[in-house]
């Protein structure tokens, strides 16, 4: 199982939220790329950057501190927040991101993914972030009833490779992944799946390590990190176990 490291970005820095809610927003760096290099140090494989400023805009808002990042860790880094359209995609591809990450085009502005899949192929990662099962967008703040494994299998047709899949109501919380929910996920489609929200303990990896024959084959670990409640370190050996 892969576990990559978040750095999510603000103004210029580093911060977590709690279910997906930028009033509740802790600062942990104003060194991004120092960060990505300490994670890189640790073993990290895949950096996985969010712009969230982008996200709730619409358009990246980061690139600067992205493009730092790129420049000063040499393992490969996925990064999603803003990325509506194939051209944004291109735009963070090319200052050296491996994979990008599409979530609101996803769901409504399906012609642009397609343009952006047909564009990159494999670079394309779809985000599918849900809350009770339902698939939420536009950084988080706006909802729909949109089942996310229905758009999941959604996805699977399009020729999506692989999702990032975000409980939203466990991100940040420290409580445990939602495993049920990525259960159900993967079960329903034959993609590789890489989980986020919740993760905060060994034991989170362990269990989610029981979702491998099913196509989980990653988690994204971020304010646990931050907290020092897991270690990298910790993570990682969970992980290879």
């Amino acid at each position: 199982m892969i576990i990559i490291p978040a750095i999510d970005l603000s103004e210029g820095q580093v911060v977590r939220l709690r279910q997906g809610d930028m009033r509740q927003k802790t600062v942990y760096s104003d060194d991004p790329a120092a960060q990505a290099q300490l994670w890189e140090q640790q073993g990290a494989e895949v950096i996985h950057i969010v712009d969230l400023d982008g996200a709730i805009s619409g358009y990246p808002a980061n690139l600067d501190g992205v493009e730092n990042i790129v420049e000063n860790v040499g393992v490969p880094v996925e990064m999603g927040g803003g990325l509506r359209t194939a051209d944004d995609v291109a735009q963070v591809l090319a200052i050296g991101v491996r994979w990008a990450i599409m979530g609101t085009a996803a769901l409504r502005d399906r012609p642009e993914l397609e343009e952006a899949l047909d564009r990159f192929g494999e670079r394309i990662i779809v985000g599918i972030d849900a809350r009770d099962g339902k698939v939420t967008v536009e950084g988080w703040t706006e909802g729909s009833e949109i089942d996310a494994v229905f758009l999941a299998r959604q996805m699977e047709e399009l020729g999506v490779e692989r999702l990032i899949c975000t409980d939203i109501a466990t991100d940040g919380m420290l409580q445990g992944p939602n495993l049920a929910a990525m259960r159900t996920l993967a079960e329903a489609v034959q993609i590789p799946i890489i989980a986020s929200g919740g993760v905060s303990t060994t034991q989170d990896i362990r269990a989610l390590r029981e979702l491998e024959p099913l196509g989980v084959i990653g988690c994204i670990i971020g304010r646990a990190l931050y907290d020092g409640t897991l270690s990298l370190g910790e993570a990682l050996a969970a992980a290879s176990q």
